[in-house]
């Protein structure tokens, strides 16, 4: 039995608003099954309208660390260079691909922050390549 997903689950799934999905369901472009006043999508009719797999809902809590790293004494060449290091790294994320990386650089006082988001494999995995940029 294929899994059922409520119109607001796809509408968070996909990341529009409730009325839009209820509008491609009326509009015939989402196969949906009314149960009820309710329509139901199929994760079968979901694949298809997204061209893309549903992941299945996650049983179980997840584990996300989140890092705030600081850097002082450092110049605008440092920086560039732990920059782009630390968006490739984080672009291939083992956890998931849920790593996310802000950064930011204070010129005036020589100090660049980098927030880190993630998994717990892939954060440390980002913070010792940070470490090793750094000579931490």
């Amino acid at each position: 039995m294929t899994q059922l997903y409520s119109v607001e689950e796809v509408a968070a799934l996909l990341g529009l608003h409730v009325k839009t999905v209820r509008g491609y369901v009326r509009d015939g472009r989402l196969e949906a099954v009314r149960i009820g006043r309710q329509y139901r999508i199929g994760a079968d009719a979901l694949e298809a309208f997204t061209g893309r797999a549903v992941r299945p809902k996650r049983r179980g809590s997840a584990v996300e660390v989140s890092s705030i790293v600081q850097i002082d004494d450092v110049d605008r060449a440092l920086v560039d260079r732990v920059s782009t290091l630390v968006m490739s790294s984080a672009g291939g994320a083992h956890d998931d691909g849920r790593l996310r990386v802000e950064m930011a650089y204070d010129e005036g006082r020589a100090r660049m922050k980098i927030i880190v988001l993630g998994g717990p494999e892939s954060t440390a995995e980002l913070l010792r390549l940070v470490g090793a940029l750094v000579g931490s």
